[in-house]
């Protein structure tokens, strides 16, 4: 948006940039690239198919979608139709998927042929779109009824997780997203000209990496589908001349991990969703002087950052990165527990205020009180959201990140309520307690649960990981399952969080360990082998790894997997994707398959 933003929807806001730039290229996927003209057209064929099937104002249309092209089109067209989209993550179980089906009342699901296998058994009306089907395949653009759709309405509802059990659905104008793609911030072209979208559309952080380009002019590069490591991102870089990524804390340690480098190109790169490690920020300005290090800060509920710093020089990583200062129009109140603000250095928890505020939580009233109370400093009617975080202002008026109030936790960028984890391992028959903590090894932050079987039952971690992977994505099961006789418990008979034997304890050790909960792993026996399970080892923080042990059920994941790879490839010379460690997760099926040459 070359202009202040006036107050227009997204859908209108894009058509205008088309026509300022119809023939700049907007979108690019592999070897297929759309300009602005192509891009607004499918979306109007599109839109006009979704309309016929009854979408209206703030109609819930939900999108289960690889990476693609074609998901831009799907998410444009909808709110072109007046609708909301609802972003389903390919990794939910079919159980969530159903839930937020269903709480939202979506009457559409937009699919394409990649994701029909996952589509849920109760799903809505199906609506089939992908790239194949070609810019021709709807006809002549039709003229879409009604007129402009308004910026008060929802642009788009996101689920994360909740306390009691059930996630809640976050709801968040365009409006709100249309003035956070207007920030000053975004301004220079230079730096947002190429971003990359490789996050899950369901996550937050895809808004900047949507928006912000498409809104002023520049291109938002498509990620192929799978994860994105440092070899992945050096090939994108490269071959698309991007100017722009933004990671998560966990994605981007563990690319500053092994190749920091990577990011010279860049002209801007920005991190957060969860604490960032100082010695990561230390190693890529260290390899990149040029390229400029945002530290973001901001919850779902208030359009993805609230907050921001830029690293400047004299910045040490003896210290925390600063939360920095609220964006444009936004407004950041710490407070004590009577809503009274705090002096200078000390702690209260932070509440935000401004046009990027959600709405609310679909369907819970409550909650959505709870959360968002008046704003007592601001005009009148205006709220200010609680975010259950603590921080300080430090003396050059920078906010610095203290910790949590509650028991809410960031997994890998991913807002993860404990006690839902805990809701539903209470659910297993052959649980009789179950206690759920995040605990940090080696700098990552881990979900372990603490469980108590029934009297005469025997529990597996295949067989919990199966239980919790049935109502949960992958992000939220536990890293470690340790079985203890019972939980310890307060004077007043509640868990005593603080007793439970932390990772580091001998015998939890011992539980994580292959002679323990897991099956007895044979011994490496060439220097390969031996390097390979050091370097399992040294990422998974376990005293000793075989040849047999699998890499996820010893309390690996994806990031961890990033890790890993980095390691392999640095240590033995050994190219590996990381599918293929999902696809041979132990030493030994790694090294029995060809994956190129070894030093």
């Amino acid at each position: 948006m070359q202009e202040p933003y006036k107050g227009a929807g997204l859908a209108a806001l894009f058509t205008a940039q088309a026509r300022r730039t119809p023939d700049a290229i907007a979108v690019v996927a592999g070897d297929l690239a759309l300009s602005y003209r192509e891009l607004d057209a499918r979306a109007d064929r599109l839109a006009a198919r979704l309309t016929a099937l009854g979408v209206r104002a703030e109609s819930m249309v939900a999108v289960l979608q690889e990476r693609s092209a074609e998901l831009i089109v799907s998410l444009l067209a909808i709110l072109k139709a007046g609708g909301v989209y609802v972003p389903l993550h390919a990794g939910y179980p079919a159980a969530r998927m159903e839930l937020i089906l269903g709480d939202v009342g979506a009457d559409v699901l937009l699919v394409d042929r990649a994701m029909l296998p996952a589509v849920p058994t109760h799903a809505a009306t199906l609506l089939q779109v992908d790239e194949a089907d070609g810019a021709d395949s709807f006809g002549e653009v039709p003229a879409l009824p009604g007129g402009p759709v308004p910026a008060a309405q929802l642009a788009y509802v996101m689920y994360t997780s909740g306390s009691t059990g059930v996630p809640k659905g976050v709801a968040i104008s365009q409006q709100a997203v249309a003035h956070f793609a207007a920030d000053p911030c975004w301004r220079d072209s230079s730096s947002q000209g190429r971003v990359l979208l490789h996050s899950p559309y369901a996550f937050d952080l895809s808004t900047y990496e949507l928006w912000v380009p498409l809104l002023n002019g520049g291109q938002v590069v498509v990620a192929p589908p799978g994860y994105v490591d440092a070899n992945v991102l050096r090939s994108l870089i490269d071959r698309y001349r991007l100017t722009a990524v933004s990671l998560t804390a966990g994605l981007f340690a563990a690319i500053a991990d092994t190749a920091p480098e990577v990011f010279a190109p860049l002209h801007e790169v920005s991190t957060g969703g969860d604490v960032v490690n100082p010695g990561a920020l230390a190693r890529v300005r260290e390899n990149c002087p040029d390229t400029v290090i945002r530290h973001m800060y901001g919850p779902t509920e208030t359009t993805l950052i609230a907050t921001y710093a830029v690293l400047t020089p004299d910045w040490q990583p003896d210290r925390p990165a600063p939360l920095g200062r609220p964006r444009e129009g936004m407004r950041a109140y710490l407070l004590d527990s009577r809503c009274a603000p705090v002096p200078v250095g000390a702690a209260g928890e932070v509440y935000l205020a401004g046009p990027g505020l959600g709405r609310g939580y679909v369907n819970r009233p409550a909650l959505t009180a709870e959360r968002f109370v008046p704003d007592p400093f601001g005009p009148p009617g205006e709220r200010m959201y609680r975010t259950g975080d603590l921080a300080r202002e430090r003396p050059d008026g920078d906010l610095e990140f203290l910790g949590r109030v509650d028991d809410q936790v960031k997994i890998r960028g991913y807002r993860v309520e404990l006690g839902e984890i805990e809701a539903v391992l209470a659910g297993h028959p052959d649980i009789r307690q179950a206690a759920v903590t995040a605990e940090e090894v080696e700098g990552n932050r881990q979900v372990v649960a603490y469980v108590v079987p029934a009297e005469g039952t025997r529990l597996s971690v295949q067989e919990l990981c199966a239980h919790v992977g049935w109502a949960l994505p992958e992000y939220m099961t536990p890293a470690v399952f340790v079985q203890l006789r019972q939980l310890p418990l307060t004077p007043n008979g509640k868990v005593d969080r603080k007793a439970l034997p932390g990772l580091r304890d001998e015998a939890t050790e011992r539980a994580r360990s292959p002679e323990g909960a897991l099956a007895v792993s044979r011994l490496p026996h060439t220097r390969q082998e031996a390097v390979l399970c050091d370097l399992y080892a040294e990422v998974l923080a376990l005293p000793r790894v075989g040849i047999d042990d699998n890499f996820f059920e010893l309390g690996g994941n994806s990031l961890k997997a990033i890790r890993l790879v980095g390691r392999v490839r640095a240590e033995l010379g050994l190219e590996l994707p990381v599918r293929r460690l999902f696809a041979a997760p132990t030493p030994a099926q790694l090294l029995a398959q060809p994956a190129g040459e070894v030093r």
